[in-house]
């Protein structure tokens, strides 16, 4: 019952903004604006652009709604004018996109690389050794945006520092266990990289016969798509799996995670049979069969294994790689006995 009547109360915060762009929609189309239209302009530009985001603001400031979502109507303001407004009514709008838009998306942007870094700082003031920059960066993000951009915002940061940024030799701690070595993960990730590579020059070649733009963009797209397999499979290496404060933290680099509280693992079974296509039972790997298991983890409660693009499963099991597994299932059954 809370928590439909925190939605509930979350809703009415955008309703109120709606309402407006609305109201003003109709006075733009109005025959009382176009016949005032050049002494209207100012003020309904300044309305779409400023009023109703202050207006916005003003209700979410005392909640959790990320403060930066004033930006995206700043943006739905901008687009309405657009649509709503004749192209001769325009200026404010097109001062607005060529001036103020870039200065807010930088400051935007700087505020959240402060914030990060700030929780970045603070991991390393605690006595945790190693610290997860994908989880820190996730905390911090949760915070400060959206909640649907979280997880492809935090991802796409992600590939860039573990891909280019953090070469770092990541020594394993006493609580935590490589799942990337044995597994063939990253042989895998490294032949797709390799694809892409030798197919990159032939390709542009062929394609720049019929169009130079649409060779560079797909040029551009598998460069890139390089990058963030590369990225992927150095997550791998850097995010381990871990038990930490009496929870198995199951990590797949940063595509896939789930966390199990110990008191809730039923049985753990070493075992690389293929698997039954049984209900709530998934595999801890993006390229599912292709990639080897040794351990299956048995709950008695469902879990969440989330995935690339905020997608979610449940399971009751679960089926991994672990390079020592048996030091993995002893670890653990001396922690819950």
């Amino acid at each position: 019952m809370q928590t439909l009547f925190d939605f509930q109360q979350r809703f009415a915060k955008f309703l109120i903004p709606l309402a407006l762009f609305i109201g003003t929609y109709f006075f733009i189309k109005s025959p009382f604006f176009l016949e005032h239209s050049s002494t209207l302009t100012f003020p309904v530009s300044a309305d779409l652009l400023l009023t109703i985001p202050i207006v916005y603001f003003l209700l979410i400031r005392k909640t959790s709604i990320p403060k930066t979502t004033i930006v995206p109507i700043m943006i739905i303001g901008l687009l309405l004018g657009f649509y709503a407004l004749p192209e001769a009514n325009q200026q404010y709008l097109q001062l607005f996109k060529a001036w103020f838009l870039p200065v807010i998306e930088v400051g935007v942007a700087s505020f959240i690389i402060y914030k990060v870094r700030k929780a970045v700082l603070f991991h390393k003031a605690q006595e945790n050794k190693f610290l997860d920059f994908f989880t820190a960066l996730k905390t911090t993000c949760a915070e400060i945006l959206p909640k649907p951009v979280v997880i492809p915002f935090a991802t796409e940061i992600s590939i860039f520092y573990y891909g280019i940024f953090y070469w770092k030799r990541r020594k394993l701690a006493k609580n935590e266990f490589s799942n990337h070595k044995e597994s063939g993960s990253l042989a895998l990730l490294f032949v797709l990289i390799f694809l892409i590579a030798i197919e990159i020059v032939p390709v542009h070649i062929l394609l720049a016969k019929w169009s130079d733009v649409a060779a560079w963009i797909l040029t551009i797209l598998s460069a890139y798509s390089g990058l963030q397999i590369f990225g992927y499979a150095k997550s791998l290496m850097k995010r381990p799996i871990a038990i930490e404060e009496n929870r198995l933290l199951l990590r797949y680099g940063i595509m896939q995670e789930a966390e199990i509280p110990l008191e809730d693992i039923k049985e753990i079974t070493l075992s690389s049979k293929e698997l039954d296509k049984e209900e709530n039972i998934v595999k801890l790997a993006l390229l599912g069969e292709m990639e080897s298991h040794n351990v299956i983890i048995e709950t008695n409660s469902e879990h969440t294994l989330r995935g690339l693009f905020g997608i979610q499963k449940t399971f009751t099991k679960i089926a991994l790689h672990v390079d020592t597994p048996v030091d993995f299932k002893k670890y653990i059954n001396d922690l819950t006995e």
